[in-house]
C-alpha cells in the first residue's frame, strides 16, 4: 500500500468534516468569532504539545513572528471567522464546495506576488471556469439579497484570504529554517492571540454550548487545525507537495457526504453544477507555469 495514502485520506476527512463541526457550533448559538477563537486555541495547544514532545523549539527571530502574525490573520483568524459567519446562513455542504476554490484564489495572488509563477492559457482557462462555477454556486440569477447570498459571499471572502495567505506564506514564511511543526504552532498561536484581543470586545463573554457542540469545537481545533497540520506535512514529505495539494479535490466529497448524512442537508442542482465547474477549473489551473525563453546567443 502507498505509505502516504492513509494520512492523505485522514487529512481530507478532517478538513471535510470541519464544515459540519462548525455548523454544529454555530447552530448551538456560538458566535462566529468565538468559533474561530476556540478552533485556534485548541489547535495551538495541540501543536505546542507536539513541539514539547518532539523537543522542537519555537522561533526566536522577531521577523519570523512578524510574518507569522500576517499569515495567522490571512489563513486563520479572519477566514475562520468568515466561514463560521457564512455557515450561520448556508449549509456545510455549500461552504465546503466554495472552499474548493482556494487553489484558484491562491493562483491569483501567486501570480502577483511570486516572481516564478507565470500565467499560461491553461491557468487562465482554469480561473475563468472556476469563477464561473462560483457564480453558479451563488445562484446569481436569483438576485442579490438574502442571508444565503451574504453567507456565500463570506465563504468566498474566506477563500480569498486563504489565497493571499498561501501566496504570502510561500514568499515570506515557509522557507524559514524552523520545523514546520514549530512554524505552525507559532502561526496558530498568533491567530489565537489576535482573536483573544478582538472577540471579547466584539461578542462579550463566551457562551459555552452543550456537550455535543463543545466536543465539536474541541475536535475542530485539536483535529482539523492541529493534528491535520502535522499529517499534511508528512504527506508533503512522503509524496511531495503536488500530491498533497490534490486534497482539495477530496475535501468537498467529505463535506458533502457528512453534511447530507449526519446533518440532513440538501443539495441543489446549482451546488452540484457549480462544484463540477470549480473542480474542472482547479484541474486546469494546476498546469505548470510557462518556462521563460532562453535568450538567443549572438
Amino acid at each position: 500500500m502507498i505509505r502516504w495514502l492513509p494520512g492523505f485520506v485522514l487529512v481530507s476527512a478532517m478538513w471535510g468534516a470541519s464544515f459540519s463541526l462548525i455548523k454544529i457550533a454555530v447552530d448551538a448559538g456560538v458566535a462566529p468569532l468565538w468559533v474561530a477563537f476556540w478552533r485556534c486555541l485548541f489547535g495551538a495547544l495541540t501543536l505546542l504539545a507536539l513541539c514539547a514532545v518532539l523537543r522542537t523549539p519555537l522561533p526566536r527571530d522577531p521577523r519570523t513572528w512578524g510574518h507569522a502574525a500576517v499569515v495567522a490573520a490571512l489563513l486563520n483568524a479572519v477566514p475562520f471567522t468568515l466561514v463560521a459567519y457564512g455557515q450561520t446562513h448556508v449549509s456545510s455542504v455549500l461552504a465546503g464546495v466554495i472552499n474548493a476554490t482556494t487553489p484558484l484564489t491562491t493562483l491569483l495572488f501567486a501570480l502577483a506576488l511570486v516572481p516564478s509563477e507565470r500565467p499560461t492559457p491553461g491557468r487562465v482557462a482554469g480561473l475563468l471556469t472556476g469563477f464561473a462555477g462560483v457564480l453558479v454556486l451563488l445562484g446569481v440569477w436569483q438576485g442579490t439579497s438574502g442571508g444565503v447570498l451574504a453567507g456565500s459571499l463570506a465563504c468566498v471572502a474566506a477563500t480569498t484570504c486563504y489565497g493571499a495567505g498561501f501566496a504570502y506564506t510561500r514568499r515570506f514564511f515557509s522557507h524559514r529554517h524552523e520545523s514546520a511543526t514549530a512554524l505552525s504552532a507559532t502561526q496558530i498561536g498568533a491567530a489565537t492571540v489576535q482573536l483573544l484581543l478582538v472577540t471579547p470586545l466584539a461578542e462579550g463573554a463566551p457562551v459555552w454550548p452543550g456537550a455535543g457542540p463543545a466536543l465539536a469545537l474541541v475536535v475542530l481545533g485539536a483535529g482539523a487545525t492541529g493534528v491535520a497540520y502535522v499529517l499534511n506535512l508528512r504527506v508533503i514529505r512522503t509524496a511531495g507537495p503536488t500530491v498533497a495539494s490534490t486534497v482539495t479535490y477530496v475535501t468537498p466529497l467529505w463535506s458533502t457526504g457528512i453534511g447530507v448524512v449526519l446533518l440532513g442537508e440538501g443539495i441543489g442542482w446549482n451546488t452540484l453544477g457549480g462544484a463540477v465547474l470549480v473542480l474542472i477549473g482547479v484541474f486546469l489551473a494546476r498546469s505548470a507555469p510557462a518556462k521563460p525563453r532562453r535568450p538567443a546567443h549572438a
